[in-house]
C-alpha cells in the first residue's frame, strides 16, 4: 500500500483557473463538485462538466472523471480522488494532449454528454455516477517536443535502429550494435526510436520503434536525464549499446514488445 503522504495533488492551478472562470460567469460548465452535489436534479440529462480525466494508473481499468488528481512523484500511480464518475466514450484523439507518465493518461478537460445517477457503473458496479461522453476537449493542452535518432548509417559495423527494425528478423539471434533512446520508469524498459517529453522536460515518454531492452548498466544511467527521488522516477538519454537481439517473440510489459535486446555493453551518448 502507497502512503498518501508520498502522494502529490497534480495540476491543482488548472482545476482552480477553471473554477475562477465559472464563478465570474465565463464558463457555464459544472464543476464535478457542483454535479454529484445534486445528481438528482442532472440524472439523465445532457450536461457540460469540467474535471481531471484518467484513463489507467493505480487502478489499470479506470476511465473517470474526479475533482483532482494524485500521483507519486514520477507521475505514475494516478488516482483519482473525491467524488468519482465512470466514464465511457472519452475520444481517443483527446488523450495525445493530456499527460502521459507511462502507466496512465490525464488531465484537466471539459466533457459534455449524458449524466446518469441511481444505478452501479463501471467494472463491478463500484460507481454511483456514470457519463457517456459525446464530445471532450483538453482545458490545459500538453505541448510536447519530440528527439529522435536520424536514419543514417552508423558505421564501423553498427546498425541504425531503424533499418534494424525495419527487417528485424534479418538480426535475430546476432549480437548487434545501435544506437537508440533508452528509457526508463521502473514500469518500461525499452530502447527507443525517440523521446517525447514536456515543454518543461516532464513526463518522458519512448516515441516511435521501441525493442524491449535489459542489463543497462547502473553507472551508466547516473549519466543520462534523471527524474526526481531515490531511485530515480525515469531515466532517459541518447546511448549506443551492444547485445544480443530477438525477434519475433512477447517481450517485456504485458508480452507486447516483438523485439528483444539483452545489453552487454552500453555507453551514454547525450549526457
Amino acid at each position: 500500500m502507497i502512503d498518501s503522504n508520498l502522494r502529490k495533488l497534480v495540476l491543482i492551478c488548472g482545476l482552480l483557473s477553471v473554477l475562477v472562470l465559472a464563478a465570474c460567469g465565463q464558463d457555464s460548465a459544472l464543476s464535478v463538485q457542483k454535479l454529484v452535489s445534486d445528481a438528482s436534479q442532472y440524472n439523465g440529462k445532457q450536461i457540460t462538466v469540467n474535471g481531471f480525466y484518467l484513463k489507467g494508473g493505480e487502478n489499470p481499468a479506470a476511465s473517470v472523471l474526479a475533482p483532482v488528481i494524485s500521483t507519486l512523484d514520477n507521475g505514475l500511480s494516478a488516482r483519482a480522488n473525491g467524488d468519482i464518475i465512470w466514464v465511457d466514450g472519452f475520444p481517443d484523439a483527446v488523450l495525445s494532449q493530456l499527460h502521459q507518465p507511462g502507466d496512465s493518461t490525464y488531465g484537466l478537460v471539459r466533457m459534455t454528454g449524458q449524466f446518469e445517477t441511481g444505478g452501479k457503473y463501471g467494472p463491478e458496479g463500484r460507481y454511483k455516477y456514470h457519463m457517456q461522453v459525446a464530445s471532450a476537449e483538453s482545458i490545459e493542452r500538453v505541448q510536447r517536443v519530440e528527439q529522435r535518432v536520424n536514419n543514417k548509417p552508423l558505421g564501423g559495423g553498427k546498425v541504425n535502429l531503424l533499418a534494424l527494425m525495419s527487417d528485424p528478423g534479418k538480426y535475430n539471434g546476432q549480437q548487434v550494435t545501435t544506437q537508440g533512446y533508452y528509457f526508463w520508469n521502473g514500469l518500461i524498459f525499452v530502447l527507443a526510436e525517440g523521446i517525447s517529453t514536456e515543454q518543461d522536460g516532464s513526463s518522458p515518454q519512448p516515441v516511435g520503434k521501441t525493442i524491449w531492452m535489459e542489463g543497462f548498466p547502473p553507472d551508466e544511467s547516473g549519466k543520462l536525464h534523471l527524474g526526481s527521488g531515490s531511485p530515480p522516477g525515469y531515466v532517459w538519454g541518447l546511448v549506443e549499446v551492444t547485445g544480443d537481439f530477438k525477434s519475433g517473440g512477447n517481450f517485456g510489459k504485458d508480452g507486447k514488445y516483438t523485439e528483444f535486446l539483452q545489453v552487454t555493453t552500453a555507453k551514454a551518448i547525450q549526457q
